[in-house]
Protein backbone atom coordinates (compact mmCIF):
# COMPACT_ATOMS: atom_id res chain seq x y z
CA UNK A 1 0.00 0.00 0.00
CA UNK A 2 1.37 3.39 -1.03
CA UNK A 3 1.55 5.85 1.83
CA UNK A 4 1.40 9.57 1.08
CA UNK A 5 3.48 11.55 3.58
CA UNK A 6 2.69 15.02 2.26
CA UNK A 7 -0.37 16.57 3.92
CA UNK A 8 -0.99 18.68 0.81
CA UNK A 9 -0.94 15.58 -1.39
CA UNK A 10 -3.26 13.78 1.03
CA UNK A 11 -5.79 16.60 0.94
CA UNK A 12 -5.56 16.83 -2.86
CA UNK A 13 -6.10 13.08 -3.16
CA UNK A 14 -9.02 13.25 -0.75
CA UNK A 15 -10.59 16.06 -2.80
CA UNK A 16 -10.16 14.01 -5.99
CA UNK A 17 -11.58 10.80 -4.47
CA UNK A 18 -14.58 12.57 -2.97
CA UNK A 19 -15.31 14.48 -6.17
CA UNK A 20 -14.91 11.36 -8.31
CA UNK A 21 -17.13 9.29 -5.97
CA UNK A 22 -19.91 11.86 -6.02
CA UNK A 23 -19.69 12.31 -9.78
CA UNK A 24 -19.69 8.54 -10.39
CA UNK A 25 -22.79 8.22 -8.22
CA UNK A 26 -24.48 11.03 -10.13
CA UNK A 27 -23.40 9.53 -13.46
CA UNK A 28 -24.80 6.09 -12.55
CA UNK A 29 -28.10 7.59 -11.44
CA UNK A 30 -28.27 9.76 -14.55
CA UNK A 31 -27.46 6.76 -16.78
CA UNK A 32 -30.20 4.68 -15.22
CA UNK A 33 -32.70 7.50 -15.57
CA UNK A 34 -31.67 7.97 -19.19
CA UNK A 35 -32.05 4.23 -19.91
CA UNK A 36 -35.50 4.24 -18.32
CA UNK A 37 -36.46 7.29 -20.35
CA UNK A 38 -35.41 5.71 -23.65
CA UNK A 39 -37.15 2.46 -22.75
CA UNK A 40 -40.29 4.46 -22.17
CA UNK A 41 -39.82 6.21 -25.52
CA UNK A 42 -39.21 2.88 -27.28
CA UNK A 43 -42.34 1.33 -25.78
CA UNK A 44 -44.34 4.42 -26.70
CA UNK A 45 -43.16 4.19 -30.29
CA UNK A 46 -43.84 0.45 -30.46
CA UNK A 47 -47.33 0.97 -29.06
CA UNK A 48 -47.88 3.64 -31.70
CA UNK A 49 -46.82 1.26 -34.47
CA UNK A 50 -49.07 -1.45 -33.04
CA UNK A 51 -51.98 1.00 -33.15
CA UNK A 52 -51.11 1.87 -36.74
CA UNK A 53 -51.01 -1.82 -37.70
CA UNK A 54 -54.27 -2.59 -35.93
CA UNK A 55 -56.06 0.35 -37.53
CA UNK A 56 -54.77 -0.54 -40.96
CA UNK A 57 -55.69 -4.22 -40.74
CA UNK A 58 -59.04 -3.64 -39.06
CA UNK A 59 -60.15 -0.75 -41.27
CA UNK A 60 -63.87 -1.42 -41.95
CA UNK A 61 -63.83 0.91 -44.96
CA UNK A 62 -61.06 -1.02 -46.67
CA UNK A 63 -62.10 -3.43 -49.38
CA UNK A 64 -60.56 -6.78 -50.18
CA UNK A 65 -59.31 -9.65 -48.08
CA UNK A 66 -56.34 -10.32 -45.93
CA UNK A 67 -53.80 -9.98 -48.73
CA UNK A 68 -55.09 -6.55 -49.73
CA UNK A 69 -54.95 -5.35 -46.10
CA UNK A 70 -51.37 -6.57 -45.73
CA UNK A 71 -50.41 -4.69 -48.88
CA UNK A 72 -52.03 -1.55 -47.43
CA UNK A 73 -49.96 -2.11 -44.29
CA UNK A 74 -46.76 -2.29 -46.35
CA UNK A 75 -47.60 1.03 -47.92
CA UNK A 76 -48.16 2.53 -44.44
CA UNK A 77 -44.59 1.65 -43.40
CA UNK A 78 -42.87 3.21 -46.37
CA UNK A 79 -40.22 5.60 -44.92
CA UNK A 80 -40.17 3.90 -41.49
CA UNK A 81 -36.80 2.23 -42.07
CA UNK A 82 -36.05 1.70 -38.38
CA UNK A 83 -39.22 -0.36 -37.82
CA UNK A 84 -39.91 -3.90 -38.99
CA UNK A 85 -43.18 -5.87 -39.00
CA UNK A 86 -43.55 -9.66 -39.17
CA UNK A 87 -47.02 -11.17 -39.60
CA UNK A 88 -47.87 -14.80 -38.76
CA UNK A 89 -51.09 -16.69 -38.91
CA UNK A 90 -52.51 -18.86 -36.18
CA UNK A 91 -50.50 -21.82 -37.46
CA UNK A 92 -47.21 -19.92 -37.18
CA UNK A 93 -46.68 -19.48 -40.89
CA UNK A 94 -45.08 -16.20 -41.83
CA UNK A 95 -47.49 -14.19 -43.94
CA UNK A 96 -45.37 -11.14 -44.62
CA UNK A 97 -42.22 -9.37 -43.42
CA UNK A 98 -41.82 -5.62 -43.74
CA UNK A 99 -38.14 -4.60 -43.52
CA UNK A 100 -36.83 -8.13 -42.89
CA UNK A 101 -33.36 -6.84 -41.98
CA UNK A 102 -34.69 -6.19 -38.47
CA UNK A 103 -35.43 -9.87 -37.76
CA UNK A 104 -33.28 -12.91 -37.20
CA UNK A 105 -33.38 -15.87 -39.55
CA UNK A 106 -35.26 -17.94 -36.96
CA UNK A 107 -37.90 -15.28 -36.61
CA UNK A 108 -38.31 -15.02 -40.38
CA UNK A 109 -38.72 -18.80 -40.40
CA UNK A 110 -41.70 -18.53 -38.04
CA UNK A 111 -40.14 -19.01 -34.56
CA UNK A 112 -42.33 -17.21 -32.04
CA UNK A 113 -40.73 -14.67 -29.64
CA UNK A 114 -39.94 -15.68 -26.06
CA UNK A 115 -42.31 -13.08 -24.60
CA UNK A 116 -44.67 -10.27 -25.38
CA UNK A 117 -41.74 -7.82 -25.22
CA UNK A 118 -38.31 -9.15 -26.11
CA UNK A 119 -34.87 -7.93 -27.21
CA UNK A 120 -32.55 -9.39 -29.84
CA UNK A 121 -29.56 -8.47 -31.95
CA UNK A 122 -29.21 -8.60 -35.73
CA UNK A 123 -25.74 -8.05 -37.24
CA UNK A 124 -24.63 -6.31 -34.08
CA UNK A 125 -27.60 -3.97 -34.04
CA UNK A 126 -29.83 -4.16 -30.93
CA UNK A 127 -33.59 -4.45 -31.39
CA UNK A 128 -36.62 -4.44 -29.18
CA UNK A 129 -39.91 -6.01 -30.24
CA UNK A 130 -43.48 -6.51 -29.13
CA UNK A 131 -45.94 -9.09 -30.45
CA UNK A 132 -49.73 -8.62 -30.40
CA UNK A 133 -52.65 -10.52 -31.80
CA UNK A 134 -54.90 -8.69 -34.27
CA UNK A 135 -58.34 -9.96 -35.28
CA UNK A 136 -59.14 -9.18 -38.91
CA UNK A 137 -62.76 -8.74 -40.05
CA UNK A 138 -64.22 -12.23 -40.37
CA UNK A 139 -64.97 -13.69 -43.73
CA UNK A 140 -67.69 -16.28 -43.18
CA UNK A 141 -66.75 -18.59 -40.34
CA UNK A 142 -63.04 -18.55 -41.00
CA UNK A 143 -60.81 -17.22 -38.21
CA UNK A 144 -58.89 -14.17 -39.45
CA UNK A 145 -56.67 -13.60 -36.35
CA UNK A 146 -52.98 -12.97 -37.08
CA UNK A 147 -49.92 -12.24 -34.87
CA UNK A 148 -47.94 -9.07 -35.57
CA UNK A 149 -44.35 -8.79 -34.28
CA UNK A 150 -43.17 -5.19 -34.39
CA UNK A 151 -39.40 -4.62 -34.19
CA UNK A 152 -37.64 -1.31 -33.44
CA UNK A 153 -33.96 -0.71 -34.23
CA UNK A 154 -32.26 0.73 -31.11
CA UNK A 155 -28.88 1.49 -32.72
CA UNK A 156 -29.40 5.22 -32.66
CA UNK A 157 -30.37 5.19 -28.97
CA UNK A 158 -27.49 2.89 -28.03
CA UNK A 159 -24.97 5.06 -29.85
CA UNK A 160 -26.38 8.15 -28.18
CA UNK A 161 -26.22 6.53 -24.70
CA UNK A 162 -22.68 5.34 -25.38
CA UNK A 163 -21.59 8.84 -26.36
CA UNK A 164 -23.31 10.25 -23.25
CA UNK A 165 -21.56 7.67 -21.04
CA UNK A 166 -18.18 8.43 -22.61
CA UNK A 167 -18.70 12.15 -22.17
CA UNK A 168 -19.85 11.58 -18.58
CA UNK A 169 -16.81 9.47 -17.66
CA UNK A 170 -14.53 11.98 -19.34
CA UNK A 171 -16.23 14.68 -17.29
CA UNK A 172 -15.78 12.63 -14.13
CA UNK A 173 -12.07 12.24 -14.80
CA UNK A 174 -11.69 15.94 -15.67
CA UNK A 175 -13.66 16.98 -12.60
CA UNK A 176 -11.62 14.69 -10.36
CA UNK A 177 -8.40 16.16 -11.74
CA UNK A 178 -9.76 19.68 -11.29
CA UNK A 179 -10.82 18.82 -7.72
CA UNK A 180 -7.36 17.43 -7.02
CA UNK A 181 -5.76 20.59 -8.41
CA UNK A 182 -8.13 22.78 -6.42
CA UNK A 183 -7.52 20.70 -3.29
CA UNK A 184 -3.77 20.96 -3.74
CA UNK A 185 -4.02 24.72 -4.24
CA UNK A 186 -6.32 25.17 -1.23
CA UNK A 187 -4.15 22.97 1.00
CA UNK A 188 -0.99 24.69 -0.23
CA UNK A 189 -2.43 28.10 0.59
CA UNK A 190 -3.96 26.91 3.86
CA UNK A 191 -0.70 25.37 5.06
CA UNK A 192 1.37 28.43 4.19
CA UNK A 193 1.52 29.49 7.89
CA UNK A 194 3.02 26.09 8.75
CA UNK A 195 5.67 26.60 6.10
CA UNK A 196 6.38 30.01 7.57
CA UNK A 197 6.75 28.34 10.97
CA UNK A 198 9.35 26.02 9.46
CA UNK A 199 11.19 28.86 7.70
CA UNK A 200 11.17 30.96 10.85
CA UNK A 201 12.41 28.05 12.95
CA UNK A 202 15.29 27.53 10.52
CA UNK A 203 16.34 31.16 10.86
CA UNK A 204 16.12 31.24 14.65
CA UNK A 205 19.19 31.48 16.80
CA UNK A 206 20.04 32.74 20.26
CA UNK A 207 20.69 36.19 18.76
CA UNK A 208 17.62 36.27 16.53
CA UNK A 209 14.47 35.56 18.51
CA UNK A 210 12.50 38.71 17.69
CA UNK A 211 10.73 37.27 14.63
CA UNK A 212 7.01 36.57 14.86
CA UNK A 213 4.53 34.88 12.56
CA UNK A 214 1.78 36.96 11.00
CA UNK A 215 -1.64 35.51 11.86
CA UNK A 216 -3.75 38.02 9.94
CA UNK A 217 -4.18 35.75 6.90
CA UNK A 218 -3.92 32.44 8.78
CA UNK A 219 -6.99 30.15 8.76
CA UNK A 220 -8.66 29.42 12.07
CA UNK A 221 -7.27 25.86 12.18
CA UNK A 222 -3.69 27.17 11.93
CA UNK A 223 -4.10 30.41 13.91
CA UNK A 224 -3.88 28.69 17.30
CA UNK A 225 -0.71 26.92 16.17
CA UNK A 226 0.82 30.20 14.96
CA UNK A 227 -0.15 31.99 18.18
CA UNK A 228 1.35 29.17 20.26
CA UNK A 229 4.54 29.36 18.20
CA UNK A 230 4.71 33.13 18.68
CA UNK A 231 4.14 32.62 22.39
CA UNK A 232 6.97 30.11 22.50
CA UNK A 233 9.28 32.59 20.71
CA UNK A 234 8.29 35.31 23.18
CA UNK A 235 9.05 33.02 26.12
CA UNK A 236 12.37 31.98 24.59
CA UNK A 237 13.27 35.61 23.92
CA UNK A 238 12.40 36.55 27.50
CA UNK A 239 14.35 33.58 28.85
CA UNK A 240 17.41 34.42 26.77
CA UNK A 241 17.06 38.08 27.82
CA UNK A 242 16.95 37.04 31.47
CA UNK A 243 19.92 34.78 30.92
CA UNK A 244 21.85 37.60 29.29
CA UNK A 245 20.90 40.02 32.06
CA UNK A 246 21.75 37.37 34.63
CA UNK A 247 25.22 36.86 33.13
CA UNK A 248 25.84 40.59 32.83
CA UNK A 249 24.68 41.21 36.41
CA UNK A 250 26.80 38.40 37.77
CA UNK A 251 29.85 39.63 35.89
CA UNK A 252 29.26 43.18 37.07
CA UNK A 253 28.69 42.27 40.72
CA UNK A 254 31.52 39.76 40.94
CA UNK A 255 33.98 42.13 39.33
CA UNK A 256 34.24 44.35 42.43
CA UNK A 257 34.96 41.67 45.08
CA UNK A 258 37.31 39.79 42.76
CA UNK A 259 39.12 43.03 41.95
CA UNK A 260 39.41 43.77 45.68
CA UNK A 261 40.81 40.28 46.32
CA UNK A 262 43.36 40.63 43.53
CA UNK A 263 44.43 44.11 44.68
CA UNK A 264 44.81 43.08 48.32
CA UNK A 265 46.71 39.94 47.32
CA UNK A 266 49.06 41.92 45.04
CA UNK A 267 49.69 44.46 47.81
CA UNK A 268 50.33 41.65 50.28
CA UNK A 269 52.86 40.07 47.92
CA UNK A 270 54.58 43.32 47.07
CA UNK A 271 56.87 43.06 50.17
CA UNK A 272 57.38 40.86 53.21
CA UNK A 273 54.84 41.38 55.97
CA UNK A 274 54.32 40.37 59.54
CA UNK A 275 52.00 37.62 60.67
CA UNK A 276 49.46 40.16 61.97
CA UNK A 277 49.42 41.98 58.64
CA UNK A 278 48.88 38.72 56.77
CA UNK A 279 46.06 37.86 59.18
CA UNK A 280 44.40 41.23 58.55
CA UNK A 281 44.65 40.70 54.80
CA UNK A 282 43.22 37.18 55.07
CA UNK A 283 40.36 38.47 57.26
CA UNK A 284 39.58 41.14 54.65
CA UNK A 285 39.71 38.52 51.89
CA UNK A 286 37.39 36.29 53.92
CA UNK A 287 34.79 39.08 54.00
CA UNK A 288 34.93 39.31 50.21
CA UNK A 289 34.64 35.52 49.90
CA UNK A 290 31.60 35.54 52.18
CA UNK A 291 30.05 38.30 50.06
CA UNK A 292 30.63 36.25 46.91
CA UNK A 293 29.22 33.13 48.57
CA UNK A 294 26.07 34.99 49.65
CA UNK A 295 25.65 36.41 46.16
CA UNK A 296 26.01 32.99 44.51
CA UNK A 297 23.57 31.44 47.00
CA UNK A 298 21.04 34.21 46.39
CA UNK A 299 21.37 33.87 42.62
CA UNK A 300 20.83 30.11 42.83
CA UNK A 301 17.73 30.76 44.94
CA UNK A 302 16.40 33.20 42.33
CA UNK A 303 17.17 30.82 39.49
CA UNK A 304 15.13 28.06 41.15
CA UNK A 305 12.29 30.51 41.79
CA UNK A 306 12.18 31.62 38.15
CA UNK A 307 12.11 28.01 36.98
CA UNK A 308 9.27 27.18 39.41
CA UNK A 309 11.44 24.59 41.14
CA UNK A 310 11.42 26.38 44.49
CA UNK A 311 10.00 23.81 46.89
CA UNK A 312 8.44 25.03 50.12
CA UNK A 313 6.60 23.50 53.03
CA UNK A 314 3.00 24.20 53.97
CA UNK A 315 2.44 24.87 57.63
CA UNK A 316 0.63 27.44 59.79
CA UNK A 317 2.80 30.53 60.14
CA UNK A 318 1.99 33.20 62.74
CA UNK A 319 3.18 36.41 61.12
CA UNK A 320 3.08 38.33 64.39
CA UNK A 321 5.42 35.85 66.12
CA UNK A 322 7.83 35.89 63.15
CA UNK A 323 7.82 39.69 63.09
CA UNK A 324 8.48 39.87 66.85
CA UNK A 325 11.37 37.40 66.52
CA UNK A 326 12.96 39.50 63.78
CA UNK A 327 12.45 42.69 65.78
CA UNK A 328 14.44 41.07 68.61
CA UNK A 329 17.11 40.00 66.11
CA UNK A 330 17.56 43.54 64.71
CA UNK A 331 17.12 45.24 68.08
CA UNK A 332 20.82 45.81 68.72
CA UNK A 333 21.40 47.36 65.30
CA UNK A 334 18.26 49.48 65.63
CA UNK A 335 19.20 50.73 69.13
CA UNK A 336 22.65 51.69 67.90
CA UNK A 337 20.98 54.17 65.53
CA UNK A 338 18.04 54.89 67.87
CA UNK A 339 15.56 53.49 65.36
CA UNK A 340 12.26 52.17 66.73
CA UNK A 341 10.66 49.04 65.21
CA UNK A 342 7.02 48.46 66.08
CA UNK A 343 4.52 45.84 65.07
CA UNK A 344 0.76 46.35 64.67
CA UNK A 345 -1.87 43.65 64.15
CA UNK A 346 -1.59 39.91 63.72
CA UNK A 347 -2.64 37.11 61.33
CA UNK A 348 -1.59 33.61 60.35
CA UNK A 349 -1.07 32.09 56.92
CA UNK A 350 -0.35 28.68 55.43
CA UNK A 351 3.19 28.52 54.01
CA UNK A 352 6.86 27.91 54.57
CA UNK A 353 7.90 29.55 57.84
CA UNK A 354 11.62 29.89 57.02
CA UNK A 355 10.98 31.37 53.58
CA UNK A 356 8.41 33.84 54.86
CA UNK A 357 10.78 34.83 57.67
CA UNK A 358 13.51 35.41 55.07
CA UNK A 359 11.20 37.63 53.02
CA UNK A 360 10.19 39.69 56.07
CA UNK A 361 13.82 39.85 57.21
CA UNK A 362 14.86 41.27 53.83
CA UNK A 363 12.22 44.00 54.10
CA UNK A 364 13.24 44.92 57.66
CA UNK A 365 16.93 44.92 56.75
CA UNK A 366 16.22 47.10 53.72
CA UNK A 367 14.16 49.48 55.88
CA UNK A 368 16.97 49.72 58.48
CA UNK A 369 19.51 50.65 55.82
CA UNK A 370 17.38 53.51 54.54
CA UNK A 371 15.85 54.81 57.78
CA UNK A 372 17.60 57.86 59.25
CA UNK A 373 18.76 57.90 62.85
CA UNK A 374 15.97 58.25 65.43
CA UNK A 375 13.45 57.18 62.79
CA UNK A 376 10.78 54.52 63.01
CA UNK A 377 9.94 51.30 61.15
CA UNK A 378 6.35 50.02 61.35
CA UNK A 379 5.34 46.45 60.61
CA UNK A 380 1.60 46.41 60.01
CA UNK A 381 -0.35 43.11 59.72
CA UNK A 382 -4.04 43.00 58.85
CA UNK A 383 -6.48 40.62 57.18
CA UNK A 384 -9.91 40.60 55.57
CA UNK A 385 -12.17 37.88 54.17
CA UNK A 386 -9.95 37.18 51.17
CA UNK A 387 -6.40 38.46 51.73
CA UNK A 388 -3.71 38.91 54.35
CA UNK A 389 -1.49 41.99 54.12
CA UNK A 390 1.90 42.56 55.73
CA UNK A 391 3.37 46.04 55.27
CA UNK A 392 6.85 47.26 56.30
CA UNK A 393 7.01 51.07 56.31
CA UNK A 394 9.93 53.35 57.16
CA UNK A 395 10.61 57.05 57.13
CA UNK A 396 13.39 58.40 54.95
CA UNK A 397 14.18 59.51 51.45
CA UNK A 398 11.55 58.43 48.91
CA UNK A 399 12.29 56.16 45.98
CA UNK A 400 12.25 58.09 42.67
CA UNK A 401 9.09 57.50 40.64
CA UNK A 402 11.04 56.18 37.64
CA UNK A 403 12.69 53.56 39.86
CA UNK A 404 9.70 52.29 41.83
CA UNK A 405 8.84 49.61 39.21
CA UNK A 406 12.44 48.34 39.00
CA UNK A 407 13.37 47.94 42.64
CA UNK A 408 12.41 44.24 42.59
CA UNK A 409 14.86 43.49 39.78
CA UNK A 410 18.15 41.76 40.53
CA UNK A 411 21.05 44.04 41.52
CA UNK A 412 18.86 47.15 41.38
CA UNK A 413 19.23 49.58 44.30
CA UNK A 414 16.92 52.41 43.27
CA UNK A 415 19.38 55.30 43.00
CA UNK A 416 23.00 56.20 43.50
CA UNK A 417 22.25 57.75 46.89
CA UNK A 418 20.39 54.66 48.13
CA UNK A 419 23.12 52.40 46.72
CA UNK A 420 25.74 54.34 48.62
CA UNK A 421 23.91 53.59 51.86
CA UNK A 422 23.48 49.86 51.27
CA UNK A 423 25.86 47.02 51.76
CA UNK A 424 23.85 44.35 49.94
CA UNK A 425 24.16 43.16 46.37
CA UNK A 426 20.68 44.31 45.39
CA UNK A 427 19.14 40.83 45.59
CA UNK A 428 17.07 41.10 48.75
CA UNK A 429 13.91 42.54 47.19
CA UNK A 430 14.17 40.18 44.21
CA UNK A 431 14.35 37.21 46.60
CA UNK A 432 11.42 38.57 48.60
CA UNK A 433 9.29 38.86 45.48
CA UNK A 434 10.16 35.28 44.47
CA UNK A 435 9.18 33.96 47.90
CA UNK A 436 5.88 35.86 47.86
CA UNK A 437 5.05 34.65 44.33
CA UNK A 438 5.90 31.07 45.33
CA UNK A 439 3.19 31.42 48.00
CA UNK A 440 0.67 32.72 45.44
CA UNK A 441 0.91 36.32 46.63
CA UNK A 442 2.05 39.72 45.40
CA UNK A 443 4.35 42.46 46.64
CA UNK A 444 4.18 46.15 45.87
CA UNK A 445 5.93 49.36 46.90
CA UNK A 446 4.66 52.87 47.54
CA UNK A 447 6.97 55.78 48.22
CA UNK A 448 6.07 59.38 48.97
CA UNK A 449 7.71 62.30 50.70
CA UNK A 450 9.16 61.06 53.95
CA UNK A 451 7.87 57.46 53.89
CA UNK A 452 8.25 54.20 51.94
CA UNK A 453 6.04 51.13 52.35
CA UNK A 454 6.46 47.59 51.01
CA UNK A 455 3.22 45.58 51.14
CA UNK A 456 2.97 41.79 50.84
CA UNK A 457 -0.47 40.44 49.95
CA UNK A 458 -1.02 36.70 50.51
CA UNK A 459 -4.08 34.49 49.83
CA UNK A 460 -6.50 34.43 52.72
CA UNK A 461 -6.38 30.65 53.44
CA UNK A 462 -5.40 31.44 57.00
CA UNK A 463 -4.65 29.21 59.89
CA UNK A 464 -6.02 30.25 63.32
CA UNK A 465 -3.85 33.03 64.69
CA UNK A 466 -2.42 32.98 68.18
CA UNK A 467 -2.77 35.83 70.60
Amino acid sequence: MIRIHSLTARLATLFAVLAASLLVLVAVLFGRMLDAHFQELDMHELQGKVTLIRNTLQDEAASGGRAERIQALERSFVGHESVGVLLRDVDGRVLNVIHPEHFTAAQRAGEPPSGVVTDWTVDGRPHRGIEVGIALPRSGSKDQTIAALVALDLSHHVHFLASVRNATWAGVVAAAMAAALFGWFAAHRGLAPLRRVTETARRLSARQLAERLSIDDAPLEVRDHAEAFNGMLARLEAAFQRLGDYSADIAHELRTPISNLMTQTQVALSRPRTIDEYQDILASNLEEYERIARMVSDMLFLAKAEENTLAHASEPVDLALEADALIDFYEALAEERQVRIVREGQASVQGDRLMLRRALSNLISNALRHTPDEGQITIRIDADATDIRLAVCNVGDPIPGDQIERIFERFHRGSAQREARGEGAGLGLAITRSIVQAHGGQISAQSAEGATCFTITLPGHRAPSSS
